[in-house]
């Protein structure tokens, strides 16, 4: 049975109608997770001995350990993110003679294989083999690496369970970023009180048996809930949604573009896609810890901090702007057909990100008191240039984005929507301000690259209406050819 079912997915997966548009898609992602594979294998190779050149006094395994628990909440943040559930079309499965506790086992079994459980492994795995080669007990090292087999599954199914909580999101973000905070700044040693935990594995490799234990009580909790909805009346049902609505009325005193700026809210709140945008733009704010504590790209590739500058503040601005105007795809017809000014629709999504790129500059402050002052201008060149530039050539490229979108399904590893448009838009709007950076940087010095990403963020913005004329313009001229693009449904 287990065979039947693989042998209709593949079907499944090479039938569909959306297979031959997103084949190419498919083979840029594939080389994506190809080199991510070939760079935590390499990571894993390699990972032993750099350690002991640059902690020479330190045990590999024991420093491995210490970050361990950095690892396993920063991969269930990933998964979250990126990993689809599991799915199962069991319509078709419940009028015939198959128990349903098949169907709930293959859903949970297909997920043991998915491409997040094997990223780790491509670590985890090597790391263990040139442990056993460097003469470390192969059997602790082999319990070891149980355990890790056993969390990586763990968190595939708790991932299952959470997946739908926004705050299970919010309160993995805080737990990682009060980790590291408190770790960097040395108010509690993380590393040194894990490290002996997961070391004590090593020592006493029953203890491995308690991942065993785990990854067993999150697989039965999965299969309760799933097997509970395992029914034909389930499946055919019609879904009750109770309307909420929200006093909006503020956004009155904007004049014409509030009824647009109001309907674009309420669409990001409503529908998973661009709550999902919404959500990543603060998580960006967090980007520039990345770099902003290297000394490699303070020195060496100073370019490089302006690409993590822009990011923090224009978080939103790029992963919403690049898809304008294909949010509305699904009512574009009806819209277009009102007695409206295109203007003042796309004015509401300009005011939507300035302002969304106005709070994430304020959240950022405190990158001022951690990384200086020179680092914060810089920060702040990078949101005056989201504003300015950013904002307009966004909506400027949204006038040949032709790619229809379900607001309903997940934002992360879901390539509906896109197209070559979104590739080439990265060119300049994270080209143009590193290659500024890095001309003014190196003929006259860090203060003058900054303030040349400043100001030309800021002449966008002063000619503003003449860019939005433009751009208007382009939009009304590609209007009925975008209004045949989003009327297909693939």
């Amino acid at each position: 049975m287990i065979a039947h079912f693989l042998k209709l997915e593949w079907k499944q997966f090479f039938r569909s109608s959306y297979f031959g548009k997103s084949i190419a898609l498919k083979i840029i992602m594939g080389f994506f997770a190809l080199y991510m594979l070939a760079s935590f294998l390499m990571i894993g190779l390699g990972g032993y001995f750099f350690i002991k050149k640059e902690y020479p006094n330190t045990n590999p395994l024991f420093f491995v350990n210490g970050i361990i628990i950095f690892l396993l909440v920063a991969d269930l943040i990933f998964r979250y993110l990126m990993q689809k559930l599991p799915v199962l079309n069991i319509k078709p499965f419940l009028g015939l003679p198959i128990r349903k506790e098949k169907l709930v086992h293959f859903v949970l079994g297909k997920s043991a294989f998915s491409f997040f459980n094997f990223m780790p492994l491509f670590f985890y795995v090597p790391f263990s083999i040139v442990l056993i080669g460097q003469g470390y007990n192969a059997l602790g090292v082999v319990g070891w690496l149980l355990l890790m087999i056993t969390l990586v599954l763990s968190a595939n199914y708790l991932n299952f369970l959470i997946n739908k909580n926004n705050y299970a999101l919010g309160i993995m973000v805080a737990v990682l970023a009060l980790l590291f905070l408190v770790n960097k700044y040395e108010i509690f040693n993380i590393t040194e009180f894990f490290a002996p935990v997961f070391q004590s594995v090593y020592n006493n490799p029953i203890v491995a048996l308690l991942g065993v234990f785990l990854l067993a009580g999150l697989y039965y909790l999965n299969f309760k809930f799933l097997r509970s909805k395992v029914y034909l009346d389930d499946a055919i049902k019609s879904k009750e949604e109770v309307a909420s609505t929200t006093d909006l009325s503020f956004i009155d005193s904007l004049g014409d573009v509030a009824p647009f700026i109001k309907n674009d809210i309420r669409q990001i709140w409503r529908n998973k896609r661009t709550k999902t945008v919404f959500f990543m733009s603060f998580l960006f704010l967090f980007y520039g810890a990345i770099f902003f504590g290297q000394d490699t790209y303070r020195e060496k590739m100073p370019a490089f901090l302006v690409f993590a500058a822009i990011f923090i503040t224009g978080g939103f601005t790029l992963n919403y702007g690049q898809f304008i105007p294909a949010w509305d795809s699904e009512y574009y017809k009806m819209l277009m057909s009102q007695n409206i000014r295109y203007r003042k629709f796309l004015e509401s999504k300009w005011y939507l990100m300035v302002v969304v790129s106005v709070g994430l500059y304020l959240l950022s402050i405190p990158y001022l008191y951690f990384y200086g002052l020179d680092i914060f201008l810089m920060i702040t060149a990078g949101a005056i240039f989201n504003i300015g530039f950013n904002s307009l050539f966004l909506l400027f490229a949204g006038a040949f984005n032709k790619k229809r979108i379900d607001l309903n399904k997940s934002g992360f590893s879901n390539y509906q929507g896109t197209s070559a448009t979104q590739f080439l838009i990265i060119i300049p709007i994270m080209g143009v301000p590193m290659f500024l950076f890095w001309i003014f940087n190196k003929f006259v010095g860090f203060n003058s690259g900054v303030l040349a990403i400043a100001i030309t963020g800021a002449i966008a913005l002063v000619f503003k209406n003449y860019f939005m004329n433009r751009i208007e313009k382009r939009y009304i001229k590609n209007k009925y050819a975008a209004i045949h693009a989003f009327s297909q449904k693939s």
